[in-house]
């Protein structure tokens, strides 16, 4: 009787609507969907970047060097990039455009980091 009493006892607390780390238990199957469901839609998109990228990065470094063009721009839509934030966000891919001459991975996480 003390066991259920205790199991009870521990469920109620945790359903409360203060903050806590967990959350409300009884919302975590419902969540582990949510998160399921972003994920996967997250990596069907960075997978869209990442062939992208491949197929058309000298494009893509010319365009960044010249601070924006068509082919940068099919790379922003892919990755859902705000038009709000795309001009920001060329300065910064020009800044480090060494790394993204060499490095292909480091420009398709560079176009998911601002993506909506």
């Amino acid at each position: 009787m003390r066991k259920l009493t205790l199991v009870i006892l521990c469920l109620v607390a945790g359903c409360t609507n203060d903050a806590n780390h967990i959350g409300n238990p009884l919302m975590l199957p419902v969540r582990a969907i949510g998160n399921a469901t972003s994920n996967a839609a997250y990596n069907q998109t960075r997978g869209q970047v990442e062939i992208f990228v491949k197929t058309n990065h000298p494009a893509l470094i010319a365009d960044i060097q010249r601070g924006g063009g068509s082919t940068l721009d099919q790379a922003f839509d892919i990755a859902n990039v705000a038009p709000s934030v795309r001009a920001t966000h060329t300065l910064r891919l020009q800044s480090d455009l060494a790394l993204y001459n060499s490095n292909l991975d480091a420009l398709v996480v560079a176009l998911m980091v601002v993506s909506s």
